[in-house]
């Protein structure tokens, strides 16, 4: 027999994957993925167990896949944050451009 502990963590668990599949369910209705009738992801909910609603398994992607391999001369954003100016002082109410009070 389980322990009341065991069933707990059980119960939690299982709760908090049926959270999950209800989220992406409504992600996937929200963004028009067919028919509910003719589509398999909306028929049988439980393949968002493990799968993400907005994933369209395509590796070339550029959401999806990794952007190292999808575009090898470009940087990443991680990287361009990494490389831009952080000595100069930019507008944080605007775009970020530079005034002209920033440029005396």
């Amino acid at each position: 027999m389980r322990t009341p502990e065991e069933k707990a963590k059980s119960t939690l668990r299982r709760h908090r994957d049926e959270v999950a599949i209800k989220k992406q369910t409504k992600i996937a209705k929200q963004q028009n993925h067919g028919d509910p009738q003719n589509n398999k992801d909306l028929k049988n909910p439980h393949r968002f167990n493990k799968r993400h609603a907005m994933d369209c398994g395509n590796p070339q992607c550029g959401l999806c896949g990794n952007p190292r391999k999808v575009s090898k001369d470009k940087l990443t954003n991680q990287e361009k944050k990494l490389f831009q100016d952080v000595d100069a002082q930019n507008n944080r109410h605007s775009n970020g451009s530079q005034t002209s009070k920033d440029t005396e």
